[in-house]
């Protein structure tokens, strides 16, 4: 009976704190969302499952007094009763590996032409980083600290590892809230964007035409990233990791000389790093860092960054206007935002529904792609000013 009675009490169902069920429920909650709803399903998938398997009492696979005060207490390490499967995993989040592999793999899937073709669309992808300084501030004025603020800020790039690649260095504490509330909304972009869209043009800014591109040579493309990635690193060098790794994932595609590894990125590794990645930053999502009036706000000023970086871009295409004889479709502005492709997809259909001879897409991958490369230099100027 002594022998029973013992194992009952080491049971989850005896140990467990209320807090822990409601967090189970709310991952439950995730993965219905993407499983059912769809909302981000690869990386959202296994957030909410690493969300569920750090509040299930008892199994001890993740502890967040090894990274506490962000940083990694590497002594602790030695003790093996002390560490579970996703510290380890986790480490590669606190370091800011998994960010700048995901980065290689986009940049390996991403076509810059648009961008090269059309320079202009550089400071349509810049204006939509209105929303990542707006709701710095705005987090600011409701109690953040500035490194909070920066991470919660970073949401409005629209850009899931960027996020979590500031958030991991400069406000570990929020990274579960940051993350899902990221991901979250480029799951919603469809939902968001139009009525913004539509508030700020009219009918007739919303039916301009735009001739097709120019085609970019392809010395153009093989020469892009090489550039982007002297200029930026030079200018911001703790954006080098996430431009840098950006910029060799395109190089490896545009080279056409290293088929196999530039493969690589897109896929396997892409997708073994994703899972990693997700169920890490999902673990972070303890009842202590989540069920608290900060997530509200967090979700909250997530949004509204969103909405912002929106606006931003399409306010900017309108300001253009006013001195370019040819006109731009402002709707591209709102594309800025670097959720590819679904942001410049999301242009397309409001040009379209508005003038059926409106093909808007490769126009709005121009800021669309440009908006990456801006998440990823706003990154570096928080991680400028805050960082340790």
């Amino acid at each position: 009976m002594d022998a029973i009675t013992n194992f009952l009490q080491q049971t989850g169902f005896a140990t467990a704190d209320p807090l822990q069920y409601v967090m189970i429920a709310i991952s439950c909650v995730l993965l219905y969302l993407a499983i059912v709803k769809k909302f981000e399903p690869l990386l959202l998938l296994p957030i909410a499952f690493g969300m569920l398997l750090t509040n299930l009492p008892g199994a001890n696979m993740y502890h967040p007094e090894l990274f506490a005060d962000g940083h990694v207490h590497w002594d602790m390490f030695a003790d093996a009763n002390n560490t579970g499967l996703i510290d380890y995993l986790y480490l590669g989040v606190k370091l800011g590996i998994y960010p700048s592999l995901i980065f290689m793999g986009v940049g390996a899937m991403t076509d810059f032409g648009s961008l090269i073709a059309n320079p202009k669309s550089l400071l349509l992808g810049a204006a939509a980083q209105l929303g990542i300084f707006v709701t710095f501030v705005g987090s600011r004025l409701m109690g953040f600290t500035e490194a909070q603020a920066g991470s919660i800020g970073i949401i409005g790039g629209a850009d899931g590892p960027t996020a979590i690649y500031v958030t991991s260095m400069l406000a570990p504490e929020l990274l579960g809230p940051i993350a899902i509330a990221a991901y979250s909304y480029m799951a919603l972009v469809p939902v968001i964007q139009p009525p913004i869209m539509k508030a700020l043009t009219t009918k007739k800014e919303r039916m301009i035409e735009m001739t097709q591109l120019r085609t970019v040579t392809k010395t153009e493309k093989i020469i892009f990233p090489i550039v982007v990635t002297i200029f930026v690193s030079l200018m911001l060098p703790s954006a080098a990791p996430l431009v840098g790794c950006l910029m060799l994932g395109n190089l490896m595609k545009e080279s056409g000389v290293v088929d196999r590894i530039c493969k690589t990125a897109q896929n396997e590794l892409m997708n073994i790093v994703t899972i990693f990645l997700g169920i890490s930053v999902g673990a972070t999502a303890t009842a202590k860092n989540f069920l608290n009036p900060e997530t509200i706000k967090i979700m909250v000023m997530g949004v509204c960054a969103f909405a912002l970086g929106t606006a931003g871009g399409v306010l900017l295409a309108k300001f253009m206007n006013l001195f370019l004889k040819k006109k731009i479709n402002p709707l591209i502005g709102s594309a800025g935002v670097s959720a590819v492709p679904m942001a410049a997809r999301v242009s397309q259909v409001v040009g379209q529904k508005e003038n059926p001879k409106n093909f808007l897409l490769m126009h709005a991958m121009g800021p669309n792609v440009a908006g990456v490369i801006g998440s990823a230099v706003a990154a570096g100027v928080f991680l400028a000013l805050f960082g340790a």
